[in-house]
């Protein structure tokens, strides 16, 4: 059997070393979407590791039979027929813990960007900073803190929960929700002293909705939040997205961020990409960042050592 992999989105160099180190080839070369399926056929290819930029649909897994695993470094699989391809006996890997921590810090940087105006402070102070310092100040009076208030969490998976760990360490308030989740246990290290143990029941969406001063999705993908919902929410909610874009329907909550009734919103993803509306993008109540929620080193290197264990244990 052939022992190349393509790691068409990249892999870190622990993990790629780690393959090698068992006997497998790794190219990390690009191939382009429209390549893909006469370079996996013609270079012998056993296994194809992706991030979100590449496709694995039903095509790409028929037109090759040698292929014996599909490897995603991170969490979604929406880039994957799933089903199609464990129908036709190839091993789907995906690493759902290694990135866990570098979305959840994301999340609260957007949160302290928005509650203290830094993403706008940072737009204005270059070019005005020195003739409207004032102004500037005033502007940015009334902020808030994250503390006592609450946080509403949608998606209650590995990420939610490092996301409760992080708020609870700030001292706020969590409300859950995930159908598949009737209770965790959030384990709060402290150096030198024995953990904090924190059990969490997660509630109804509609508890979460109308209850949350802040509120962070954590979901695989699908339509959540219309104007339904919004209309459901606290004024002045605080609404983060670090998941799949679409899961906030871009048009309403422009609309909410015009009315007030969003204070703002806090956007990693988006339901264009690599194109996001620029009505999203030059929106002065929104804080945004281009999809990088597990773009660490630490995350990388843990989502490289994770396939390549998965890998070399699927195909050997």
């Amino acid at each position: 059997m052939s022992k190349k992999i393509l790691a068409n989105d990249g892999i870190d160099a622990i993990g790629k070393e780690l393959l090698e180190k068992a006997g497998f080839t790794v190219v990390t070369d690009k191939v382009a979407q429209e390549n893909l399926i006469q370079e996996l056929n013609d270079k012998g290819y056993v296994a194809l590791t992706v991030r979100s930029a590449t496709k694995v649909r039903k095509d790409v897994i028929d037109a090759c039979p040698n292929l014996k695993v599909i490897a995603r470094g991170g969490v979604g699989m929406d880039n994957i027929d799933v089903d199609y391809a464990k129908s036709k006996n190839i091993n789907v890997i995906n690493t759902p813990a290694a990135s866990s921590n570098s979305v959840a810090e994301l999340v609260f940087a957007h949160l302290f960007n928005a509650v203290r105006f830094l993403y706008d402070s940072n737009r204005q102070m270059p070019g005005h900073g020195d003739t409207k310092f004032d102004d500037l100040k005033k502007k940015y009076a009334k902020g808030v803190e994250l503390r006592g208030k609450t946080i509403g969490i949608v998606g209650f998976g590995r990420i939610g929960q490092y996301v409760a760990k992080m708020a609870l360490g700030l001292g706020m308030k969590v409300l859950a929700f995930d159908p598949y989740v009737t209770e965790a246990t959030i384990e709060i290290e402290i150096d030198g002293a024995s953990p904090v143990k924190v059990k969490i029941t997660p509630v109804g969406l509609d508890k979460v909705i109308q209850n949350s001063d802040f509120i962070t999705f954590h979901v695989p993908g699908g339509k959540l939040i219309t104007k339904h919902e919004l209309a459901s929410m606290k004024n002045g909610v605080v609404l983060v997205n670090a998941a799949r874009g679409g899961v906030i329907n871009e048009d309403d909550l422009l609309e909410a961020l015009n009315s007030g009734k969003v204070s703002h919103a806090c956007l990693d993803v988006f339901e264009n990409e690599p194109k996001p509306s620029v009505a999203i993008l030059n929106h002065p109540k929104i804080s945004l960042t281009p999809h990088i929620g597990a773009a660490t080193n630490e995350a990388q290197e843990r989502i490289g050592v994770e396939l390549a264990e998965k890998i070399i244990s699927a195909l050997n």
